[in-house]
């Protein structure tokens, strides 16, 4: 189906290429599994039964089976509606959860179909990023950017909503910015990176919080600036992107690293360093074995 947000993303730049990779904690070559000079895409998760590799690219979701060589495959949504970057799969590999460019989020089973709106809508603009489910797929954690009736930005929280729809619950209350809330493979905890507690603007940490919000704690910090902390399967281990010190946001096209920890932020260090940033891992990309993960890197030329 056409859909009419298709053509507002981001695209490569000239001489650049999107290369999905897959990498190890030992920090091992890289697998390319596939490459476009001509797409940009993002944002690999990789399924449950370990079959399948799934990004978004220009509003659609792709799936590809995760060994050089593989080819994608679009999934097919019927409904006007383009997804973005923050996309995940149920614990089961059965349902998609997926943040759409009309700032909602929607439901769709992993073979395709319909997706089901589950988000509603605020009294002021408020726009719904994605980035975890539980594991007994109760509930979806996502931050929201909002703007108050005057127009102002409001600090960047995390709230979580039912899978089925229903009422928002806030679980951050504060002057802080957050992103990437994903819940460890036992529900124990959210994982997720703040600016907290820091007056500098941008600083990222990685932190997590019991899902009631208690319990707040930064597991890892240095100078540089920390995305995305995600827990593997067997929640042992933290794979995350890490920025150059001083940078506002999650910015694409920068020198990144990606590194690995313990669950509690011990034993951080780094394993790949590469031309990429947004997209290269906005969500969980881990394999089941809890030892390899998916990327995207942008090299140029």
């Amino acid at each position: 189906m056409a859909r009419t947000r298709a053509g507002n993303f981001r695209k490569l730049e000239a001489g650049q290429r999107s290369r999905l990779c897959i990498g190890d904690v030992a920090g091992s070559p890289p697998i390319v599994v596939w490459e476009s000079t001509t797409s940009l895409f993002e944002a690999p998760n990789w399924s449950p039964d370990g079959r399948w590799l799934v990004f978004n690219q220009e509003g659609d979701l792709y799936r590809i089976a995760p060994h050089a060589g593989a080819t994608p495959e679009r999934i097919t949504m019927d409904a006007d509606i383009s997804v973005n970057n923050d996309h995940v799969i149920s614990a089961d590999g059965r349902t998609l959860y997926v943040s759409a460019t009309d700032w909602h989020l929607y439901r769709l089973p992993f073979e395709g179909g319909v997706p089901r709106r589950i988000s509603h809508e605020q009294p002021h603009r408020f726009m719904y990023f994605l980035h975890g489910v539980s594991p007994d797929e109760r509930t979806v954690t996502f931050v929201s950017v909002q703007f108050d009736a005057d127009g102002k930005r409001q600090p960047i929280n995390t709230y979580t909503i039912p899978t089925t729809g229903g009422s928002l619950r806030r679980v951050t209350n504060w002057k802080f910015d957050d992103d990437g809330p994903e819940y460890s493979p036992d529900g124990a905890w959210i994982y997720f990176n703040s600016t907290y507690p820091s007056e500098t603007p941008g600083h990222s940490r990685l932190c997590r919080m019991r899902p009631d919000g208690s319990s707040v704690e930064v597991i890892f910090e240095d100078e540089r600036v920390n995305w995305f902390p995600h827990v593997s399967p067997d929640g042992r281990t933290i794979q995350y992107i890490t920025f150059p010190t001083g940078t506002l946001g999650h910015p694409a096209n920068l020198e990144v690293s990606l590194g690995c920890a313990d669950a509690d932020g011990r034993n951080a260090r780094d394993l790949y360093r590469f031309h990429g940033g947004q997209g290269t891992t906005n969500v969980n990309g881990w394999a089941s074995d809890s030892r390899r993960f998916a990327y995207v890197a942008y090299p140029r030329g």
